[in-house]
């Protein structure tokens, strides 16, 4: 979701992962340090901080692209980098007790941990956040002036500014919104999967996120979907590695051939425009030598 409301604005942004690094360190330090909170008011309050934090670190590389016209691809993956080895730095030598066999903090509370729903599992509330998350975003773009804004400096930058678009600010915002869903993305991880903060919390996960998006088209209304179809792929490659001998490198080819696939496609549409525009072209010049002719 992060991915494909960055991306709506032409926006190539990878900061997910960065982003989804802060919101996980932030919730993690407030359930640490908030054993007798209550949960019903300590849960959302992590959410909030969590989605700030995503908030703010993705305002960042907005701002670097916005006023200074820095590469988005170039400023995010740097950033990411930066976020990762904070964090690891903080879980070193901050939160990680003394006594410990291996770097991790201590397992939260209980009342710091998303509720599960669904009984020995891990289907926590993030459900229901994932849920609300869908809807507000799908009225961000398609119901609001912002999103209109979006929509047209994904379309067209030049037209936007002509229009009076403020590129300069949605662009910003725009990365700022997509780190909130990232930074909500590390609170589940971190409160509702592992219960603790560890090492690598991500995997790298947030970006298994490109491929998500761009296969619901930065369809917002679509990406659970696809996202669910592609949790299916990769939690089943575990089972078949495992049960049927058939190697999980066959996944990671599947993701190549769907990458390539979509990546064809844009091209075939980019060639049949081009052929469109040549063939006006070419009655445009018959006409005028008929005209000549007549003449």
């Amino acid at each position: 979701m992060s991915f494909a409301i960055v991306f709506r604005a032409q926006q190539f942004s990878l900061g997910a992962e960065g982003q989804l690094y802060f919101g996980a360190l932030v919730s993690g330090i407030i359930a640490l340090n908030s054993p007798n909170i209550p949960g019903v008011i300590l849960i959302p309050f992590i959410i909030l901080a969590s989605a700030t934090a995503g908030f703010i670190y993705g305002l960042i590389p907005g701002a670097l692209k916005a006023y200074l016209n820095a590469n988005e691809l170039v400023s995010t993956l740097m950033l990411n980098v930066i976020a990762t080895r904070f964090f690891e730095m903080v879980l070193n030598f901050q939160l990680k007790p003394a006594n410990a066999g291996y770097v991790a903090s201590e397992k939260f509370g209980s009342n710091a941990i998303l509720p599960v729903i669904v009984e020995n599992t891990q289907v926590t509330i993030a459900v229901f956040v994932l849920a609300i998350v869908i809807v507000i975003s799908w009225l961000l773009i398609r119901r609001t002036p912002l999103g209109y804004e979006i929509r047209i400096i994904g379309s067209n930058l030049r037209f936007a500014d002509y229009g009076g678009v403020n590129s300069k600010r949605t662009i910003m915002l725009v990365m700022a919104i997509g780190g909130i869903v990232a930074g909500l993305a590390g609170m589940h991880l971190a409160n509702g999967i592992h219960r603790q903060l560890i090492l690598n919390i991500s995997f790298a996960l947030a970006f298994e996120g490109v491929v998500v998006a761009l296969l619901a088209r930065l369809n917002v209304l679509v990406v659970p979907f696809t996202g669910l179809l592609y949790a299916y792929l990769r939690a089943g490659a575990q089972f078949m590695e495992r049960d049927a001998n058939v190697s999980f490198e066959v996944v990671r080819m599947i993701q190549a051939i769907i990458i390539l696939l979509i990546t064809a496609e844009a091209l075939v549409s980019f060639f049949q425009a081009r052929q469109k525009r040549a063939d006006i072209d070419e009655s445009g010049h018959t006409v005028e030598s008929l005209e000549g002719a007549d003449v």
